[in-house]
């Protein structure tokens, strides 16, 4: 499944092979697929990325309906669990793709462990949310299966500096907080002054935080990734504007696109996958040991690859979530169980 670019059509019906019909009823009427109901679990219709979903579902024949995490009730009781969505019961999506944004991350990991309860499949599950959102288990789950990932040390409250800059490799240092997207809560310091401040603040608030290897080779670049179950169906390279060190395109950084080699492409998929995520945006950074996963993102926005790319992202994302159900369909269905339920707090 690759993504396709704007210029193609979005959709076209298909006629069915008629040397492997067996009566005239059925050439002449074919059977119509059936019209699925697929969530999005969104704020707002508005945002870039929700809009191109619901454009990208109706034009593959299915209905959209976006749902508001923060609108949702959670009913828990013996007969099973239910939603409520303005004093109504939620009818079951066929497919929910979840769009959480991180300031919502709580709601939203709750609303996709009662919806997995229910049986309805989510892309993403509610454990790659809660794994990718987490900077540290991210890491630490990338790191044990052998992935090249930036020296990290957690720094709580009240650490000693100089221990913690030693095992990182010493100054200029990343700081990160545990979670937060688009260059939020990622911060430089080049001097021991400057870190001592920052732990001192993070820590006045109790606030344990991420000191990682600064890489200095990436000279302000690096390299989203999208990923799409097993494709890594487009990427970009983004740059950081003049006095910036991150990258991400909210925070100023250019945007180019990249022809992806099939050694990056795979690294990718990979990391997506340990992380438990089917859609994905993969950053990595290139470095003298080669390139470096720096963070996953379960959530990720697609208005500057679209643009940089002129790939149809959108389409590439319902297309796999369509064949992930083909998929799920033709297996033998397992009993249910609660144990994939994450906690939400």
């Amino acid at each position: 499944m690759e993504a396709r670019p704007f210029s193609r059509p979005l959709w076209t019906a298909s006629l069915p092979d008629r040397s492997a019909v067996k009566n005239d009823s059925a050439t002449l009427c074919p059977r119509r697929p059936r019209r699925l109901r697929i969530a999005l679990l969104s704020r707002k219709e508005s945002l870039y990325t929700t809009r191109r979903l619901v454009q990208a579902i109706r034009a593959r024949g299915h209905l959209p309906v976006v749902i508001d995490p923060l609108a949702c009730s959670l009913f828990i009781a013996p007969g099973g669990p239910e939603i409520f969505l303005k004093g109504r019961a939620l009818a079951r999506p066929d497919l929910v793709i979840a769009r959480i944004g991180a300031s919502i991350t709580q709601a939203g990991l709750a609303l996709l462990n009662h919806l997995e309860l229910m049986g309805v499949p989510t892309l993403n599950g509610a454990r790659g949310v809660a794994q990718s959102r987490d900077k540290l288990r991210c890491l630490q789950i990338l790191g044990a299966r052998g992935f090249h990932v930036p020296a990290t040390v957690l720094a709580q409250p009240g650490a000693a500096i100089e221990p913690l800059l030693a095992q990182v490799g010493g100054l200029p240092v990343v700081v990160k907080l545990l979670q937060g997207t688009q260059g939020v809560g990622v911060m430089l310091a080049r001097t021991r002054e400057e870190l001592e401040t920052l732990l001192n603040t993070f820590g006045d608030l109790g606030h344990a935080v991420l000191l990682q290897a600064f890489i200095g080779e990436a000279e302000g670049r690096d390299l989203r990734v999208f990923v799409a179950g097993s494709k890594a169906i487009g990427a970009m390279q983004r740059r950081a504007r003049s006095g910036e060190f991150r990258s991400n395109l909210h925070r100023g950084g250019e945007a180019r696109p990249v022809a992806l080699n099939a050694d990056i492409a795979d690294l990718a998929v990979r990391a997506a996958q340990a992380v438990g995520l089917q859609i994905a945006g993969v950053d990595l950074i290139t470095s003298s040991r080669g390139p470096m996963l720096i963070e996953i993102n379960s959530s990720p926005g697609f208005e500057g690859l679209e643009a940089a790319t002129h790939l149809d992202i959108a389409d590439a994302i319902v297309a796999h979530g369509l064949l992930w159900l083909s998929e799920r369909a033709s297996q033998v269905p397992s009993e249910s169980t609660d144990s994939s339920a994450v906690p939400t707090s």
